[in-house]
């Protein structure tokens, strides 16, 4: 699936008694990144009313692998391994700006919540049209490359 990335630099706040950012501010950066997809294609905090629910975090796994700092610009990548009935399934990966080395991969499930009725429904037709957009626009290009 296609993948989106966005860059964040780490503040003095988040960081533990170690001097590393503590391991719960990692939740706020994935949310971000889903966020800023999700605009990306079009889907802001308006257009998510308009559709009347909203993505909830359900499940977080996250494997910490190296420590980041304050100062450090990190680039948080996310892409939608599975969407399903009210449920998708994102990816990410962290890394330092210009780094290969990985800090971060975490797996979370987001459940797609009617704001009426406080339960999960199906995600709309219009959100699941714009990220396969997205994922064949995505494939197409990487075809044209090779």
């Amino acid at each position: 699936m296609q993948r989106f990335t966005t860059k964040l630099r780490v503040r003095y706040h988040e960081m533990d008694a170690l001097g590393h950012v503590n391991n719960a501010v990692y939740q706020h950066y994935l949310e971000q990144a889903a966020i800023e997809h999700s605009e990306h294609l079009g889907f802001n905090h308006q257009k998510y009313r308009e559709l009347g629910g909203v993505f909830v975090m359900r499940r977080v796994e996250i494997d910490y692998l190296r420590p980041a700092v304050a100062g450090d610009i990190l680039e948080v990548t996310t892409w939608l391994q599975q969407l399903r009935g009210p449920r998708a399934i994102r990816r990410y990966e962290i890394r330092k700006q210009g780094e290969e080395q990985l800090l971060v991969t975490a797996e979370v499930l987001w459940v797609w919540v009617d704001t009426q009725a406080m339960r999960p429904r199906a995600i709309p037709r219009q959100l699941l049209d714009a990220f396969n957009r997205a994922n064949q626009s995505d494939s197409m290009q990487q075809t044209l490359r090779n």
